[in-house]
């Protein structure tokens, strides 16, 4: 594990912190937005356009993939991503599996706390072609995906991980707005929301080996 002063450590935290902290108040801004009405134009032109996209000839096949990003994205999906990255981490960099578990464990009980708090009703502009318990703000999948391909690319560290993370993360949340289960305000304030948890977070992001 690489070397950083107590004064480098606290830079970071402060910077970490900070992003989250802005993070938050960008969730909370978006969400008296939404609740004031003062972005319906985007979310049900979008949704609208997503729902007439469904109707057409290639709409099946889109819902199809849709479908499929979306349990990969989902609860279960994640979870099997995880434990296959642990395992694979667990021999090679222990310190950096716990980061990952951890990162992802915080990230999951931050996103239940936020819906708890805003209790924001699912769309009911299009029939829901997956199946939801939980409120719809801010989204989970979008949320989730975030934090856990971002960290999976902050691992990696290369530019290939970093883009495939973000077609990942970018698929995964359009999916939930064309199955018609989130606002696209609920998607966006997700990927804030995990963006800032993911700034946090790696301020404690263990060096690889061989790096001071």
């Amino acid at each position: 594990m690489g070397v950083r002063s107590i004064s480098d450590r606290q830079v970071m935290l402060a910077k970490g912190a900070g992003m989250f902290i802005l993070a938050l108040f960008c969730v909370l801004g978006i969400a008296l937005a939404q609740r004031n009405g003062l972005l319906d134009d985007l979310n049900i032109g979008l949704m609208g356009a997503a729902g007439r996209a469904r109707d057409t000839s290639g709409g099946a096949i889109v819902t199809l993939l849709m479908q499929i990003a979306s349990a990969v994205g989902g609860t279960v999906g994640r979870l099997c991503l995880l434990a296959l990255a642990l395992a694979i981490l667990w021999r090679r960099a222990r310190d950096r599996a716990i980061w990952l578990l951890l990162l992802v464990i915080g990230g999951t009980l931050l996103n239940l706390a936020l819906k708890q708090v805003f209790a924001a009703p699912r769309p009911d502009l299009l029939p829901h072609l997956d199946i939801v318990h939980t409120y719809s703000f801010p989204s989970g999948h979008s949320a989730g995906n975030m934090m856990f391909f971002g960290a999976l690319a902050m691992l990696l560290g290369t530019r290939r991980a970093y883009g495939a993370a973000a077609v990942m993360i970018a698929l995964i949340g359009a999916s939930r707005v064309w199955l018609g289960v989130h606002w696209p305000s609920d998607v966006m304030a997700g990927w804030i929301e995990g963006l800032g948890w993911l700034m946090l977070c790696a301020v404690w992001l263990p060096a690889r080996r061989g790096q001071q």
